[in-house]
């Protein structure tokens, strides 16, 4: 897939004289120690990565790791240290002033993690305010304005005022405005933290219905892991500002990188996120395969009925699984609940 955002070698330092940071032997000190010797907090350091068109890219940490410095660097509302940033292929770090407010008012949109709506406007006016700072006329973006609305399930809610609605339907407005002018990249920094669970998990199935409607690139700030599993296509895991990780959700799950990474996911369901290739082995002359072909993109939950009742192995291309496969899986999912 062709590559929608690229970051090379990103650095994000506060403090005194940030720029003598990247490159030189301070670049090694942790984070502890470069504080007590500089003065100085590497926010984001050395991260590269790519985003693909389309892609639904998770960027995941604890408070602190760097998420939100790093997502804010990508449209300069934090100004990068040193690195490259471009957006389909266009550098950023080189735009001037009126090219980096084309790049924010038409090519890529934020959703924050406080709704930042305007109280004294009505929802229709709140959705059709980037429009409005675009130029566009008035009929022409309320229109754009309803047909967004109608998207994130808030027809019939054009004319009401932000406090008459509920905190999910508040972030449904705010998702509205990011869609409204479309961009070709969606931004979002914990947005649904604020949330009760219920709403939470509402607005996470938004998210994917969205996505999967209008197939725009999604780059995602979270704390939650369940969160990311849930959305992301791939995940990069930020510690103090490194990169620790990047993989799909099975590959975080299935091979940690290191203790950090394994604390994470240590409690998620492996029959949930992992595919039977997973625990296939090779075959055996002992091994005697029935039945159906499992495809290895199944996930071991679906395919536990279809192992236990076969009375033998089951073919994943040229491996095979069976019941000796499963009983770490089941056990450890047992030593959960009972925890």
């Amino acid at each position: 897939m062709p590559t929608t955002i690229a970051v090379d070698h990103l650095w994000k330092v506060f403090g005194p004289k940030p720029q003598r940071v990247p490159g030189s032997e301070l670049a090694a000190l942790s984070r502890a120690e470069l504080r007590e010797r500089t003065g100085n907090v590497a926010a984001v350091r050395d991260v590269s990565f790519d985003v693909e068109r389309g892609e639904v890219f998770v960027v995941m940490g604890l408070s602190g790791s760097g998420k939100s410095t790093l997502v804010r660097c990508l449209t300069r509302l934090i100004e990068p240290t040193s690195g490259e940033i471009s957006i389909d292929g266009e550098p950023v770090r080189a735009m001037n002033p009126k090219r980096l407010r084309e790049l924010r008012r038409h090519r890529v949109a934020m959703v924050f993690q406080h709704f930042g709506l305007l109280p004294h406007r009505q929802v229709i006016d709140n959705v059709a305010y980037g429009l409005e700072i675009q130029g566009t006329a008035k009929a022409d973006r309320h229109r754009r304005a309803g047909e967004v609305l109608d998207l994130v399930g808030l027809a019939g809610h054009e004319h009401q005022y932000p406090d008459q609605l509920s905190g999910g339907m508040q972030q449904r407005v705010g998702l509205a405005r990011a869609l409204a002018t479309d961009p070709a990249v969606l931004l979002f920094d914990e947005p649904f933290s604020a949330l009760d669970p219920l709403i939470r998990r509402d607005m996470q199935a938004e998210v994917r219905r969205l996505h999967a409607e209008v197939g725009r690139t999604m780059v995602f700030i979270t704390h939650d892991l369940s969160e990311a599993l849930t959305l992301g296509d791939r995940i990069a895991v930020l510690r103090d500002g490194e990169l620790v990780q990047l993989g799909t959700p099975e590959e975080l799950v299935g091979a940690p990188a290191d203790g950090y990474v394994a604390d994470f996911v240590r409690d998620v369901p492996r029959a949930d996120v992992l595919s039977v290739r997973w625990i296939a082995r090779p075959v055996t002359a002992a091994d005697e395969p029935t039945g159906e072909p499992l495809p290895g993109t199944m996930l071991i939950r679906d395919a536990i009925p279809l192992i236990l009742h076969a009375g033998g192995p089951l073919r994943v291309g040229d491996k095979v699984v069976g019941v000796d496969e499963l009983l770490p899986i089941i056990a450890g999912h047992h030593d959960r609940v009972a925890a």
